[in-house]
């Protein structure tokens, strides 16, 4: 079902609930008009929902022309918890698993940080987590990660650091060489170089 015709079967639903709602019993009157309009309920709605088309209720909704995802697939009582993972990128490794994830990527978080202290804050931190994680007895596989030493750790950001830039500035000094060479001579360089042809000519 598109979500036009999603739509338009709930917008149908609420008008047959609306007319099939009973009023209080007031007179005789009151119990014949209700029998009428139950009578030509059906034309009733139909009317209701072609004015409602018209009025373009059903137009540019969300995912209008494209197939419903997941509707070959058998029913998962789940999906809407795999939605929610896969929309929220929300981790759900276990936590041996995604302390593994975390310790190949941690180099990386490290360097991202502007200070000795700032990394040093960022390894007692998953540190504190990997001891945390050994201490739960809710099964799941091992927990191997390493403890991270805080100071090899700064060490090891200090060198990655400072070979970043040097490249960084051999690479701006290459960049600038490559702009001198291609940026015309000043003017007096230019001057000086049509004097030394005119001595030579006339010499």
């Amino acid at each position: 079902m598109s979500a036009r015709d999603r739509k338009r079967h709930e917008y149908l639903s609420r008008l047959e609930a609306e007319a099939a709602a009973e009023p209080p019993e007031d007179d005789e009157e009151e119990a014949r008009n209700r029998a009428r309009r139950q009578a030509h309920q059906s034309a009733w709605v139909e009317i209701q929902l072609q004015q409602a088309m018209r009025a373009g209720e059903f137009d540019d909704l969300p995912g209008a022309g494209k197939p419903i995802p997941g509707i070959d697939r058998p029913h998962d009582p789940d999906w809407w918890l795999k939605r929610l993972i896969e929309r929220e990128k929300i981790s759900v490794l276990p936590p041996a698993l995604a302390l593994r994830r975390e310790d190949a990527e941690l180099d990386g978080v490290l360097d991202r940080e502007s200070s000795p202290q700032g990394v040093g804050r960022v390894i007692e931190d998953f540190n504190a987590r990997i001891i945390e994680a050994r201490r739960q007895l809710q099964g799941g596989p091992p927990v191997i990660t390493p403890l991270r030493d805080v100071d090899a750790e700064i060490e090891a950001w200090t060198i990655r650091r400072t070979e970043r830039v040097a490249e960084q500035k051999a690479r701006l000094a290459e960049i600038r060489a490559a702009e001198l060479a291609a940026a015309p001579p000043p003017w007096w360089r230019r001057l000086l170089a049509r004097l030394r042809l005119l001595r030579r000519r006339t010499a």
